[in-house]
């Protein structure tokens, strides 16, 4: 299966990399060889070099590598930080491919990149003393992937727990502005669904806890339509009732 994943990545960094000048397909071969650590510090060179340091795509080979290091226990002692130096470097990428010239292409990897950090998240958003790491891993889903709606309202939940009250509102503002854009919560990919829902859940307990029920209810009926079958998502909603 992870073969059968990176083929199709490779075959879409290939596409991708084949309508700018650089194509990088040194870097292309590396990652598909699995050799990261080689990849990363090439693609390192290319981030400083004065011809492609504008170009986003060897800081994308970087998330990436790093991405597959942090799954791989060979890599633990020596790379830590693996899974956060992804997160890293994917909103280095985003800021580089403003226009997102690319980024539709890479649709698997954000995909399971919005995952790690949901898991990871959520779990340190539970822990008094992870909600800082949960405040960080929000705040990279949220630049490599501004769109992503759930992952504004996952960040501004670790911030009111940060007593960042004027940053968590910024946050909901933002989660309001990113899904009325979104259009559609059934369109969204079912990484973004799952987030969404999660977030809606935590959000309303949140705002009931303030006292704010009619709040509360107003932002879980967002929801009502997609996810009323998902027993936590109903049992939300008739606490609400």
């Amino acid at each position: 299966m992870k073969k059968l994943f990176l083929f199709l990545l490779a075959s879409n960094l290939y596409a991708a990399a084949s309508a700018q000048k650089h194509v990088y397909e040194d870097l292309l071969v590396m990652f598909v060889d699995e050799k990261y650590e080689k990849c990363i510090y090439k693609a390192e060179s290319y981030t400083e070099g004065d011809e492609t340091k504008r170009d986003a795509l060897p800081c994308l080979y970087i998330s990436m590598c790093y991405f597959e290091m942090g799954k791989d226990e060979k890599y633990a002692a020596d790379y830590p930080r693996a899974s956060r130096d992804a997160l890293k470097w994917a909103e280095k990428y985003r800021k580089k491919d403003k226009e997102k010239e690319y980024f539709a292409n890479y649709e698997d990897y954000w995909a399971e990149l919005n995952t790690m950090v949901q898991e990871h998240g959520e779990n340190q958003l539970d822990d008094p003393k992870g909600v800082s790491k949960a405040k960080q891993m929000f705040d990279s889903m949220t630049g490599y992937y501004p769109e992503n709606p759930g992952g504004w309202l996952m960040l501004a939940l670790a911030q009111y727990k940060s007593n960042l009250a004027k940053e968590g509102d910024l946050s909901v503002a933002q989660f309001d502005k990113v899904l009325a854009e979104a259009g559609d919560i059934g369109t969204l990919p079912k990484d973004q669904k799952k987030l969404l829902k999660n977030a809606l859940i935590r959000y309303a307990d949140h705002l009931t806890s303030k006292g704010q029920k009619d709040r509360a209810k107003k932002y879980a009926a967002l929801g009502k339509d997609h996810f009323m079958e998902e027993p936590d998502f109903k049992g939300l909603w008739d606490t609400l009732k």
